[in-house]
């Protein structure tokens, strides 16, 4: 005890036992989430091929609106995910219908800022039969309700091409407002440079958005190919 307090005492440039900062718990954890009729599975590399069916439903990597992975490119595209992943950044989540196991699309969590307690939600993208179905919205739900009601999120924010008007009209139907534009913000897969919309919902709009989103979903199980909150293009 007395080496100990002489140490402190001869050295005041060391850190104090209370200065030290130790690497913190991730505010984000991976997490499976389920409901619905599916599930939110952590993404992993076996997702790969599920993911590769999906983009070829409907040819999505052609749309020049969104960062879908062409054939061949899905290995890429899950590495890619993980690594920011691991860097904090992202967690990326498979979307599996339950019954059949089958990989609908995928999407997660991003731009992930713990010291202010805000994350975004996207690379959000579904095989095309997916589409004008109940499933983003119950996807959306699901993400909402962990951000909002388990980790305590203050603000949730998403961010779409300023072109991809079926995604920016998807968006500010969950209740999201519209904070602005960011011009010449990211490269298209066409070589093209975009402007990004950005959207956000505070804690304290979640619950509205919360019923509306319920009372979405209900009618969309009611009638899977009607309702519009899930008739969206890939983020």
């Amino acid at each position: 005890m007395c080496i100990r307090a002489c140490f402190l005492w001869e050295a005041p440039f060391a850190p104090h036992l209370w200065q030290i900062r130790y690497p913190p718990m991730r505010w984000v954890q991976e997490i499976s989430l389920a409901g619905h009729g599916l599930r939110l599975e952590p993404l992993r590399p076996h997702h790969a091929a599920g993911l590769a069916s999906a983009a070829a439903d409907g040819q999505l990597w052609r749309l020049r609106v969104t960062f879908v992975p062409a054939p061949g490119e899905e290995d890429a595209y899950v590495a890619e995910a993980l690594r920011m992943q691991e860097q904090g950044d992202r967690l990326p989540f498979a979307v599996v219908e339950t019954t059949s196991g089958r990989v609908l699309g995928t999407t997660g969590y991003h731009n992930i800022l713990p010291e202010v307690r805000r994350l975004e939600i996207g690379y959000t993208w579904y095989g095309a039969s997916s589409q004008s179905t109940h499933v983003n919205t119950a996807c959306k739900l699901m993400l909402l309700t962990h951000a909002f009601d388990t980790l305590q999120a203050r603000v949730v924010g998403w961010r779409t091409d300023c072109e991809n008007t079926a995604s920016q009209r998807a968006i500010e139907r969950l209740g999201a407002k519209k904070d602005g534009v960011v011009r010449g913000d990211k490269m298209r897969r066409d070589g093209t440079i975009r402007d990004t919309v950005m959207y956000s919902m505070t804690a304290e709009e979640w619950p509205s958005a919360r019923r509306h989103l319920a009372h979405l979903l209900e009618r969309a199980l009611q009638c899977p190919r009607v309702c519009a909150l899930a008739n969206k293009k890939p983020e």
